[in-house]
């Protein structure tokens, strides 16, 4: 028994604490967990920055995917603690992420940024805490900033939040100043998890994430009873049994112990392994096989939707293979990625996969492109929309090419449907113009409009969820030069009156491009879409048309001129009815090549229109 474990087993569960930390994107939840990490001596003062972002992408833009866990020992007052911290995300499209972190955790420590105040992660993140219950200490963090005013912050968690600005920490986690009142103030405040380690086994798997060697390793949170290597466990969700083969806590990386008891936080893993990503179902309950009558499943969690899509091709078709496995392995530890094959007549075999934002797509393609060395082709994100038919059926399309068209398909249609997100937007005053004028260009509608400090402004806004893939928020930061902060979440699904949008190049449809918008924006991106692709295709000996149509109506169109050899060249001082004839007859011959003619379109001219 190594001493870290004699030091754990003599640990009440009074003296257990768990908590996450959470906080809007960049307020320093990462460097911060660092510093309490360091403080414990989890980890080695000075070492990795950002301990617990293990992806090379979360390093490098800087942001949490996934939320990570460590437990760390406190001494307080001559006692020992046992503490439990989550890092979770701060972005909206892992928002699963978060809710799932506070199930583990009795408490949460809500960061704000001195200098940027509370922003829009920050009330959501406030709102799902209060939801479930969870305790929460107010932290103004990166007071060493020149421009920092905590006053303010404080002024404003008071304001929004009703938290008491007495019982909050000011503290700068890049320089570690005051981060040592942090620990007493969780040990203070923040209650011991409930359970009991003579009942029957009850955990809770929070995580997942895939092994090699291991299989499938499940981060749990155990409720009542303990679990040790060769315990015979079963799933209420799927009812299929496993063998523990080992459990452990991450101190900081996977440490191995001999037991898990009620209150702690750790890892599992199954021998033989679980080898089925699919097969941990996060918010599942677990129990010791025969115990199933006696333990009541505890409630788990909504799986989140995925509701971006997005087709991805290989830039070569020879790449197919590598491709796929590249995108199967990433998918074995990110369960939140939908994937279907697809194939385009312009671009070959590929995939529609489906994200939970458009963050999460970049994140993906950019994971692809730098673990695996991918080059692909991907399309403009696109949303799921509801076709109700006349006789009463309900269909979802996720694929731009299998909307119905006008015609035929139309005659039986009932109502065509789209979804529309609530958006919660926090800007500094002055830009309030300009925002309400982006939202109401994108079709929104005011739901709510609140001061809540002098200059600080939350907007709410019903949008549809199309305008906000389409780069809604670029374009609202570059309006408030960054200061905004946006936050949203699934409202409904509303009668719209949309059309399919494709591209003709000499009467043929070029499947790849196909999206469904929104009738007042048809002429206006079809008129886009003809001048782009025109750039892009090459000269023919025939006259090559492009055009834009929305439903059966041409909305735009370009030509590109045909080479032609110059006939008139032999002709001198010739009488006019000599040249036209001439002329004529090389049209009619341009006509029937135009006819027989087909338009080679490269695979780099739908690189170049894809790309932003």
């Amino acid at each position: 028994m190594s001493d870290l474990e004699r030091r754990i087993s003599e640990i009440p569960l009074e003296r257990f604490r768990n908590f996450c930390i959470v906080a809007h994107v960049d307020h320093g939840k990462s460097t911060l967990s660092d510093r309490l990490l360091e403080l414990t001596g989890t980890i080695a003062p000075g070492g990795n920055k950002q301990f617990l972002d293990k992806l090379d992408v979360e390093r490098e833009r800087g942001i949490t995917v996934k939320a990570q866990t460590c437990s760390m020992i406190y001494k307080h007052r001559g006692e020992d603690y046992l503490l439990h911290l989550v890092d979770t995300p701060g972005h909206v499209d892992f928002r699963a992420e978060v809710s799932r972190s506070y199930a583990s955790c009795g408490g949460a420590l809500l960061l704000v940024d001195a200098s940027q105040g509370v922003q829009a992660q920050t009330v959501a993140n406030f709102y799902l805490a209060f939801a479930q219950g969870l305790h929460l200490v107010p932290i103004i963090n990166k007071i060493d900033l020149p421009s920092a005013d905590s006053a303010r912050a404080l002024e404003q968690m008071k304001e929004a939040f009703e938290l008491d600005p007495s019982k909050a920490v000011l503290v700068s986690a890049k320089t570690g100043l005051n981060v040592k009142a942090i620990l007493p103030t969780v040990v203070d405040q923040i209650p011991a998890p409930l359970g009991d380690h003579l009942k029957p086994l009850k955990l809770l798997l929070v995580d997942s994430w895939y092994s090699n060697y291991k299989g499938v390793i499940l981060l749990v949170r155990i409720f009542d009873g303990q679990v040790k290597a060769g315990d015979h466990i079963t799933s209420f969700a799927t009812g299929l049994r496993y063998i523990v083969g080992e459990v452990g806590i991450m101190y900081p990386d996977q440490t191995r112990q001999t037991l898990l008891r009620a209150g702690q936080v750790g890892y599992i893993y199954f021998n033989p392994g679980m080898k089925r990503s699919q097969e941990a179902k996060v918010g599942d309950t677990y129990t010791t096989v025969g115990a199933e009558k006696m333990v009541e499943p505890l409630p788990g969690f909504e799986e989140p939707k995925a509701m971006v899509f997005v087709a991805a091709f290989p830039v070569d078709q020879s790449d197919y293979a590598h491709l796929e496995d590249s995108i199967n392995q990433i998918t074995l530890n990110d369960r939140s990625v939908t994937l279907q094959k697809e194939s385009s007549e312009a671009l070959g075999a590929g995939w529609r996969l489906g994200f939970l934002g458009t963050l999460h797509c970049s994140v993906f393609e950019d994971r692809l492109r730098q673990e695996h060395g991918a080059s692909i082709i991907i399309t403009p994100p696109t949303v799921p929309f509801k076709v109700i038919w006349k006789d009463g059926k309900e269909g979802t399309v996720t694929n731009p090419a299998e909307f119905p068209d006008g015609g035929t398909a139309h005659a039986g249609i009932a109502e065509l449907q789209e979804p529309y997100v609530l958006a919660t937007i926090a800007l500094p005053q002055e830009y309030l113009g300009k925002v309400i004028e982006l939202c109401e260009g994108n079709r929104g509608e005011q739901k709510e409009l609140q001061f809540f400090t002098a200059t600080q402004v939350i907007l709410k806004y019903d949008l549809p969820l199309a305008h906000l893939v389409d780069d809604f928020f670029g374009k609202l930061k570059s309006l408030t030069k960054g200061y905004a902060s946006l936050d949203y979440e699934e409202s409904a699904w509303r009668k719209s009156s949309i059309i399919k949008l494709q591209l003709l190049v000499n009467k043929e449809p070029v499947d790849a491009v196909a999206r469904v918008v929104h009738y007042s924006q048809a002429e206006r991106l079809g008129r886009q879409w003809v001048t782009k692709f025109k750039q892009h295709v090459d000269r023919q000996m025939f006259e090559v048309v492009i055009q834009a149509v929305a439903g059966k109506r041409v909305v735009a169109r370009e030509t590109i001129k045909p080479f032609r050899k110059d006939v008139l060249s032999k002709l001198h001082a010739s009488d006019i009815s000599r040249r036209r004839k001439l002329l004529e007859k090389q049209k009619e011959g341009r006509k029937k090549l135009r006819a027989v003619g087909n338009v080679a379109i490269e695979n780099k001219a739908f690189h170049k229109f894809l790309a932003k």
